[in-house]
């Protein structure tokens, strides 16, 4: 079973390489982010005629997840679920194939000590508890998307460099761990343990060819489906090539 997540900034900028992109890696269930597009246009790309069911949270121009699947989804439900007001849509979650699974776009922060880096803040600990009122760590669950964080160093170019930044904080590196501490694995680092590995470089200064880049694009899972890890990767090779977007995509394999 292969399972994906990507950040395509803008679906509709990116239709045809995602279109392309499944056919060529087929995978069984994706988890997408940063659609930018209302639901209207995610409906007018065939999808189906690649054999996929579609659970989306849209938002026209921001923000917007969805997951893929090739088997039916079940008791799909939007966003977070708690008593705060938020237009946002960041979350989506689906069950398929006996696996709880959620696609999380989280915000990015824009500066530390602004008012878009509280919400950050608050959007993770949200997502903790969301996790702690709705699901079991002894559950099969998956979650999976941008995370806006790179845990550690070795997911970073240069540590230094990124730490006072909303991408690398020790503050958002906390509440990503908290993430973990519900009973959720980084599934790329099952199997591959060293660093250098990214999944998002910048358009500006050359970074991708200079490979500056950071892994913040993940996939978590419970223990329960820790043995059936395969392997991971990063697909570079979408990051390539004509309007990609400024994410490659993660792929996830679980034996059956």
């Amino acid at each position: 079973m292969w399972i994906a997540t990507w950040n395509v900034n803008s679906i509709r900028a990116r239709r045809e390489r995602l279109l392309a992109w499944l056919e060529r890696r087929s995978p069984d269930v994706v988890l997408l982010q940063e659609l930018k597009c209302q639901l209207s246009d995610l409906e007018a790309i065939d999808l189906a005629g690649l054999g996929y069911h579609v659970a989306a949270n849209t938002q026209r121009t921001y923000n917007g997840v969805a997951i893929l699947s090739k088997t039916p989804l079940e008791d799909v439900v939007m966003g977070l679920q708690d008593d705060v007001e938020d237009p946002q849509a960041r979350l989506v979650a689906a069950t398929t194939r006996g696996i709880r699974f959620l696609s999380a776009y989280v915000p990015n922060g824009s500066e530390v000590s602004s008012e878009k880096w509280a919400y950050k803040l608050q959007w993770l600990e949200r997502l903790r508890l969301h996790l702690e009122r709705h699901y079991d760590p002894g559950m099969p669950l998956v979650l999976g998307g941008d995370f806006n964080v790179a845990p550690d160093e070795r997911d970073v170019h240069d540590p230094a460099e990124w730490e006072t930044t909303v991408l690398f904080h020790p503050e958002a590196r906390q509440a990503y761990r908290r993430l973990l501490d519900w009973g959720l694995e980084d599934t790329f680092r099952i199997h591959n343990q060293e660093p250098g590995t990214y999944s998002w470089w910048d358009y500006r200064m050359l970074a991708f060819p200079k490979n500056r880049g950071l892994r913040i694009d993940l996939i978590l899972a419970t223990r329960p489906l820790r043995e059936r890890v395969a392997e991971s990767f990063v697909d570079r090779d979408e990051r390539k090539g004509k309007q990609p977007s400024d994410h490659a995509p993660v792929l996830l394999r679980l034996h059956d």
